[in-house]
């Protein structure tokens, strides 16, 4: 009998992974699909249209701006030309936006290592602490930065700019960083202190790049928020030279008598839009695998 049944529960054995791999008909995959792709497809173009709108007005021809007749680059060109030039801009905003990337990423990173390995006391009060950063609106607190700044002799430059702009990144940097090293088995590190390594080596060379899509994520974020930011180059900034371009690119904006110059606004938010749009396109696989980072953490 037992003969006989051997050969019937193999049978079931070998039977069941098959049913687990079945899959829709070409038919399904196709009825399925078809709303998926139409709703994705409407949703690019949603986003995309207004790049697009302002990339082919800021070259098409307009009354009133340094385009009036026939399509080129008048408008690209008034914008090199304004008051310092256009490359003094850009090389502030470079400046402004890698320096940001660089202290948020060196805080966060060692912030989030010590709050994800380490138990001292008020840890979890600390951390909530930094987290409460969010609640507080973000322009109330530029004027009482701007007299500290001004008392350390910090004030009109962008390294205080950029101080500033971290401030405000490291919460969320910080939570990022923390999840990220959480998510890493603590097993990995503590075979390498094992191994001689001390904290700081454990983290260099074990952690560091296993926590590389959070790290990624975070530089990005950074990234993008003090390329972006207007509001505190505008009250931290006096000197036109040392303008970030998005402060240039409204004070261009607004001409003689109060005449808006679309044409000129158009390619500064052209050239501002580009080193993002890139910048996302190169890192995206890596941004998301940073945002799952812990998500599965069990």
């Amino acid at each position: 009998m037992s003969a006989q049944t051997l050969p019937s529960s193999t049978h079931l054995i070998q039977v069941q992974p098959a049913r687990g791999r079945a899959r829709r008909s070409p038919a399904a995959r196709i009825v399925f699909g078809i709303p998926y792709a139409v709703l994705t497809t409407a949703l690019a173009i949603m986003f995309l249209y207004p790049l697009i709108w302002t990339a082919v007005s800021s070259v098409a021809p307009r009354a009133g701006t340094s385009q009036p007749e026939g399509w080129g680059f008048g408008n690209y060109t008034a914008l090199a030309n304004y008051q310092a030039g256009i490359w003094v801009y850009l090389g502030n905003s470079t400046f402004v936006a890698l320096l940001t990337v660089l202290l948020t990423l060196v805080v966060s990173t060692l912030g989030g290592y010590a709050f994800a390995r380490f138990s001292f006391p008020g840890k979890n009060l600390l951390f909530l602490t930094v987290l409460a950063i969010l609640m507080v609106p973000y322009t109330t607190l530029l004027i009482p930065l701007y007299v500290i700044l001004n008392a350390v002799g910090l004030s009109n430059s962008l390294v205080g700019v950029a101080i500033v702009l971290t401030m405000f990144q490291l919460p969320f940097s910080m939570f990022m960083m923390r999840i990220s090293f959480e998510s890493v088995p603590r097993e990995l590190d503590e075979a390498a202190l094992v191994d001689g390594a001390t904290t700081f080596g454990a983290l260099r060379l074990v952690l560091l790049p296993a926590v590389k899509p959070g790290l990624i994520t975070v530089g990005m974020f950074a990234f993008l928020a003090a390329w972006n930011d207007f509001m505190a180059p505008l009250i931290l900034i006096t000197d036109t030279n040392r303008m970030t371009l998005p402060l240039a690119v409204s004070n261009l904006r607004v001409q003689v008598q109060g005449v808006i110059d679309y044409g000129a606004t158009e390619a500064g938010v052209v050239v501002l839009a580009l080193p993002c749009i890139v910048l996302f396109l190169v890192l995206q696989r890596h941004y998301v695998r940073g945002f799952m980072s812990g998500a599965f953490k069990g």
